[in-house]
């Protein structure tokens, strides 16, 4: 429970961290394509990425949510919730099986497998993994995430350590390549929007599956610094191997091979587990919006989303970048905005909701804890806060009884715990229910 966390941020970061970032071939067309201006546009992606990973992952617990949808249709008007589905649902898809193609890249480059045999591998392994509970999709999500930060460091620091570059000649080299767009600014708002598309939905599945919003607000800030440090670390290596690796669909598999085969061997594997994290949660995203809590009915539809997935791939990893993200980026940036103004607005309603959270789960730890009882006015005030809360009442009430049992359970002096985790200054709480009570 202490460190639940880190869970979350890993598992955010491997739904971020998918094809393109950990391959390279985003952050040549996005970023280096500019020359050395572009790595100040991976500097902003990576701030951008702390910002957005937050509120993300943080909206998502506030609401419990169980897809995005239940989270629009609480910050945005009726209009543009129906717009945002449509987008992400038609985005999702379509950034799935773009990493669908770029699994078959990989295994190409690195193996001489047909490209199609590589992407049916990974839409097999999709259908596979969402039979599993959630708790377990989590875990798989996250466990390849600490290894490919370890790895692309360990590239970074290989390609700098004891090795000068001719910078001029490197700058000329990346601006060879054709860019996605037309400015490295306009490359970053693009490019953001674009993988806030891609891990919104997901990073509001990962928020509503816990209930401390300190856990959420944690969990989505330190994914987004890890992915900032990810990019960066990966585009320094890039760009000093620019003119070797520029027209390579992998140009981080392209530098790895130059270091030493069995190396190679063990990134080609990270990598494809990557851009399994990825598809798998784009694709999951779009059975849980439709399924509508129903495991089976969710299950045929990632069977069907697989499928169809799998025949799009087959225009090329590569050129479906090109094509497909500039546009995805542009429809993206309409959810940065709408993100951003409802974080705003809702920022102090989420502060209170935190400490509301705290206080239902020191009276349910009371509850629990051998040889105490709780209150009349304690029941009373649990049962308050509960309806107060945005998220469904019962089920919040539910999982905060399970999640005060767990702490139990994992904790050996359940007092230090509450003074280091679950501080509550009553009198304001109290004062802060009275006047949401009379506001109702």
């Amino acid at each position: 429970m202490k460190y639940e966390y880190w869970r979350i941020a890993f598992a955010f970061i491997g739904v971020i961290v998918g094809a393109g970032l950990s391959s390279g071939q985003d952050l040549l067309q996005y970023f280096l394509c500019f020359g050395t201006i572009g790595l100040l546009g991976v500097v902003l992606l990576g701030v951008l990425n702390v910002i957005f990973g937050k509120i993300m992952v943080t909206l998502g617990c506030y609401y419990r949510a169980d897809n995005h949808e239940e989270v629009f249709s609480q910050i945005t008007n009726p209009l543009f919730t129906r717009i945002l589905d449509i987008v992400l649902v038609v985005g999702s898809f379509v950034m799935g099986f773009v990493m669908v193609a770029g699994a078959g890249s990989n295994l190409n480059q690195q193996f001489g497998i047909p490209s199609s045999v590589g992407a049916l591998l990974c839409s097999f392994l999709i259908v596979a993994v969402s039979f599993m509970d959630f708790d377990k999709i989590t875990n798989v999500l996250g466990i390849f995430t600490p290894v490919i930060i370890v790895m692309i460091l360990f590239i970074t620091a290989y390609t700098f350590i004891g090795k000068s570059y001719d910078f001029r000649y490197l700058d000329i080299s990346a601006k060879t390549i054709k860019p996605a767009m037309n400015n490295v600014f306009l490359s970053v708002i693009n490019y953001y929007a674009l993988c806030a598309m891609t891990g919104v939905s997901m990073a509001f599945i990962l928020g509503g599956a816990i209930v401390r919003i300190g856990v959420a607000e944690k969990g989505g800030t330190y994914g987004g610094v890890m992915v900032g440090v990810i990019v960066l670390a990966a585009s320094l290596s890039i760009f000093a191997n620019i003119d070797k690796v520029k027209d390579a669909d992998m140009p981080m598999l392209a530098i790895v091979n130059n270091i030493h085969p069995v190396f190679a061997l063990m990134y080609a594997f990270t990598v494809f587990a990557l851009i399994f994290n990825t598809a798998f949660s784009l694709y999951y995203s779009i059975a849980r919006r439709f399924s509508n809590g129903d495991t089976k009915k969710m299950r045929v539809l990632m069977i069907a989303v697989a499928t169809v997935g799998y025949v799009c791939s087959f225009g090329g990893f590569k050129t479906l970048i090109g094509v497909m993200y500039p546009v995805l980026g542009y429809m993206g940036v309409v959810l940065l905005v709408i993100l951003f103004v409802a974080w705003t607005q809702k920022r102090r309603d989420i502060i209170m909701e935190k400490f509301f959270r705290r206080k239902m789960l020191r009276i349910s730890l009371k509850k629990h804890y051998p040889e105490t009882d709780i209150t009349k006015k304690e029941k009373e005030l649990f049962h308050n806060l509960g309806e107060i809360s945005p998220a469904d009442t019962e089920t919040l009430k539910q999982d905060i009884h399970e999640t005060a049992k767990k702490i139990i359970e994992d904790t050996d002096d359940v007092e230090k715990y509450l003074d280091e985790h679950l501080l509550v200054d009553d009198d304001k709480l109290h004062k802060n229910v009275s006047e949401m009570m009379d506001n109702q």
